[in-house]
């Protein structure tokens, strides 16, 4: 079996190559068997035992903790045995993790009321933070009397009796474990891996955990992204199971919610500088302003390492799990000026009495640590100095004095003030304790099992049973158990990073994340937040900022979905996902968010132009009434005799009631106002032009009738011409009797498109009906012109058949351009080109037929007399 061949974050350890192992495993313990004569059981063969930290105890428990970051690797060769492995870069927060465990043994060991008479020892190695080492130490722990016994059925010689191992940290390396734990069902707990992963109980069945599954810190996250409304996020992840899952779950759950992936990376784990300054130079070209680092804290120092170098400002980072109260990040002032404001997550700590005294007990020339491995490194990195000869390849450092004390150092390793991990892994040693004391106080029959386990003899697979049940409540007023994946109940703080006043960062609780009856919750205070930057205003992470009113998101094509353009929509539309068109009758308002109802126009009395033409009709109507009043008081003059006062006086009330009806198509259209004004126009203007008719028939005939043998005007004397009127009239009434009864004219609305106005209107109801309306009152008026043309030349000083000729040719001219105007005018400009013409027709036949006759009764009234008026003319005829 090639261990070099499991790579970091392999999820997918092949059951084959399992089987394979299992297989090579018994030979190994049967081969282990067989040599009595050597004490010191060698589990691989042709390499050294790993250091250990152990203390004898009745039931032993196991350890893994990664002490170091990384392990050197040696070049193999088959021409010389490999060289023992080397791990390097001390880790004072493992450290401190692992003197944790030791100090809830001792602590449970002293207190009798919880293991009575039993005394609880430890086996603890150094997974170096690499899978394979974690294996490694994994088969130095198995490698007892327990398995020989499960897998050999033979009794052994290699010492100690491990029933459950505490560990590892890392995803990756408990990946490995638990698979090789529970092919014996050997529980294992674990205080730092929080890969969801490791909740298949398919695969990992002897699998606990005092850390919450990334399950339900990948949901806080996404619930803090769409918090805050940002939707163009980075992601970068460690090369690991810890940190590929999480990445990976956050990414599927962001982009489920409408958020984007602005970029997704893997941080090299060889600190690969090449690699690492990709990465940035993608942060940088992104655009993201919020990126979540998902790594162990290792891995995220390479990259700020590397954002430092490139001086990448300006990025608000959330901090996952594993570093987001990481002193290696938070205590160095190098990385102050980019971490400042950063965000994460950190599970619930705990003040443990006690805990800090027994961290600064240690000394190597101390009697509580004998045999301790891991004391000479720990106690040459905290003060550089070297207790041991130095070797050609140690570097140099100064001999220690022995002089010296930890209660004078601070580090890390000395900091209760953020127990996290250390907490969890206080309490997966309580947990195994309390399995182990329900298991003493089991009684026969009131088990699921229906029996209870050999207190002198405990086999691992009962102790799994009962660590699964294990439900206690412990001294700080936390709940320990575990759910059916062996997962605990999240809860944890939201930390933001702010920089105190002394120049050390602090971690400050902005709000809390908890999962209660299956709800989780995200609990923010917002007012104790400082962003990156120190600032206080919340910052903008979009791939394109949202549209502003009167506009649509188009989608860049190859782009996700929050990458958008802004389309102006059109008038009468509103922005949504996409401009929706109002309906016609209304009308997107001034910032396009909302359709209101059209304005309505009409030719108003309030409007300009319908104050203007209100004006001239009563103007109009002034003068008739002027130019009545006028022909009233010199009505026995001749000239006023001469043209037929009856139909003067008849022709001036008309004109009167023209000017007037020209008000009726002024004002918000009714079905009454809409009959009246076309009907009254019709008749009103008939009536008109049939006592100008008559005018002209009369004079006329007046002058045929002087020729010799003519007895005409007995034809056409004051009832024949009261007849001629009464008949052409009562056909135009007869034609709008039928229209009104068929299809009288009605109110409706016009309601264009493209247009914010709603136009009110008549509509003629029949076009057939207004065209013979329309066509009568032109038939009389050519037929007047026609009559006075052919009267122009007839002898007389004042000839009003020349007056009616003008008349009629401006009232033609008025009509016949009145219809294409009136067919192209739009909306309201309809019915103003109409009153234009009534008035303009009304004002022609006025002027031409009365303005001279009351130019001569008022300013020539000499010219009034017979004499003037005939010279050749019997004035009495008429």
């Amino acid at each position: 079996m090639d261990y070099s061949r499991i790579k970091y974050g392999d999820c997918s350890f092949s059951l084959i190559r399992l089987s394979h192992l299992v297989v090579m495993l018994c030979w190994i313990f049967s081969h282990c068997s067989q040599q009595e004569e050597n004490p010191q059981c060698e589990i691989i063969p042709g390499s050294m035992s790993l250091p250990v930290l152990q203390k004898e105890g009745d039931i032993t428990l196991g350890g893994l903790f990664s002490l170091h970051d990384m392990v050197v690797e040696h070049t193999v060769s088959y021409t010389s045995t490999p060289a023992p492995t080397q791990c390097t870069r001390f880790n004072f927060r493992t450290f401190r993790w692992m003197q944790t465990m030791i100090f809830a043994i001792e602590e449970i060991n002293r207190d009798q009321r919880l293991l009575p008479n039993i005394t609880l020892g430890y086996k603890i190695y150094d997974s170096c933070s690499t899978p394979h080492q974690a294996l490694r130490g994994t088969m130095e722990l198995m490698g007892t009397k327990t398995i020989l016994e499960n897998v050999t059925q033979s009794g052994g010689n290699c010492s100690g009796r491990v029933l459950a191992v505490i560990g590892d940290g890392g995803s990756t390396q408990s990946l490995v474990v638990a698979r090789f734990l529970g092919v014996f069902h050997v529980p294992q707990v674990s205080y730092f891996s929080s890969c969801a992963c490791l909740s298949d109980k398919q695969q990992f069945p002897a699998f606990l955990r005092t850390m919450p599954s990334d399950f339900f810190q990948v949901d806080a996250l996404v619930q803090l992204v769409q918090h805050f409304g940002w939707s163009w996020v980075g992601v970068v992840a460690g090369d690991d199971a810890y940190g590929r899952g999480g990445a990976s779950i956050f990414a599927d759950k962001v982009r489920q919610f409408g958020a984007c992936v602005a970029l997704h990376e893997i941080l090299p784990k060889n600190r690969d500088q090449a690699g690492v300054s990709r990465i940035i130079s993608k942060i940088r070209s992104s655009r993201a302003r919020v990126v979540l680092v998902f790594a162990v804290e290792q891995d995220a120092a390479a990259l700020f390492d590397e954002v430092l170098r490139q001086g990448l400002t300006g990025i608000q980072w959330l901090a996952s799990e594993a570093w987001s109260t990481a002193a290696v990040l938070s205590s160095p002032r190098k990385y102050h000026q980019i971490l400042q404001g950063s965000m994460g997550f950190a599970i619930r700590h705990a003040d443990i009495p006690g805990l800090q005294d027994f961290l600064l007990r240690l000394h190597p020339s101390s009697d509580d640590s004998p045999g301790d491995p891991f004391l000479v490194p720990f106690w040459e990195e905290v003060f550089q100095c070297s207790l041991a000869l130095k070797t050609e390849h140690q570097e140099y450092r100064p001999p220690c004095s022995g002089a010296e004390d930890l209660r004078k150092v601070t580090n890390i390793y000395s900091d209760v003030s953020q127990l996290r991990i250390s907490y969890n892994v206080y309490k997966a040693v309580y947990a195994i304790a309390h399995a182990l004391q329900n298991m003493r106080r089991c009684v026969p029959g009131a088990s699921p099992l229906q029996s209870c386990p050999d207190p002198e003899d405990i086999q691992p697979y009962q102790l799994l049973h009962f660590i699964k049940q294990v439900r206690y409540l412990n001294s700080f007023g936390d709940e320990t158990k575990f759910d059916e994946n062996g997962d605990p109940a999240a809860m944890y703080d939201l930390v933001n990073w702010h920089l105190g006043p002394s120049g050390h960062m602090e971690f400050v609780n902005i709000g809390r994340f908890d999962e209660m009856a299956g709800k989780q919750e995200l609990q923010i205070q917002e007012e104790n937040i400082v962003w990156n930057g120190n600032q206080t205003a919340v910052p903008l992470s979009v791939c394109s900022h949202i549209c502003p009113p009167g506009t649509r998101k188009a989608i860049r094509p190859n782009f996700p979905i929050c990458c958008h353009d802004c389309v102006v929509c059109t008038a009468g539309e509103i922005n949504s996902i996409e401009c929706m068109r109002c309906l016609p009758e209304f009308w997107s308002n001034q910032d396009m968010t909302a359709c209101v109802p059209k304005a309505v126009e009409f030719l108003s009395f309030s409007d300009t132009i319908g104050i203007t033409l209100t004006t001239i009709s009563l103007l109009g109507s002034f003068c008739t009434c002027s130019v009545l009043f006028i022909f009233t008081r010199h009505r026995c003059t001749p000239i006023v005799r001469a043209n037929n006062s009856e139909l003067s006086f008849l022709l001036l009330f008309s004109l009167n009631l023209c000017f007037l009806c020209s008000l009726t198509f002024i004002g918000r259209p009714s079905p009454w106002s809409c009959m009246l004004r076309h009907t009254a126009f019709g008749i009103t203007f008939v009536l008109c032009v049939s006592c100008i008719l008559g005018k002209t028939v009369v004079v006329l005939m007046a002058f045929k009738a002087t020729l010799p043998g003519r007895n005409i005007m007995k034809w056409f004397g004051r009832a024949q011409q009261k007849t001629i009127i009464i008949f052409s009239t009562l056909i135009q009434v007869i034609i709008c009797t039928v229209w009104l009864v068929v299809a009288p004219p009605t109110p409706r609305k016009l309601m264009p498109r493209e247009s914010p106005i709603v136009i009110l209107l008549c509509d003629e109801g029949s076009p057939v009906a207004f065209a013979l309306v329309l066509g009568y009152i032109g038939l009389l008026a050519c037929l007047c012109l026609i009559l006075a043309f052919l009267a122009r030349k007839l002898p007389d000083n004042f000839n009003e058949a020349k007056l009616i000729t003008f008349s009629m040719l401006i009232f033609c001219s008025v009509w016949v351009a009145f219809i294409p105007a009136y067919i192209t005018s739009p909306g309201k400009y309809s019915t103003l080109t109409e009153v234009f013409a009534i008035l303009a027709s009304s004002f022609g036949l006025l002027g031409c037929i009365f303005a001279p006759k009351c130019y001569v009764l008022l300013l020539r009234p000499e010219k009034n007399s017979k004499k003037h008026l005939m010279s050749r003319v019997n004035l009495d005829k008429l």
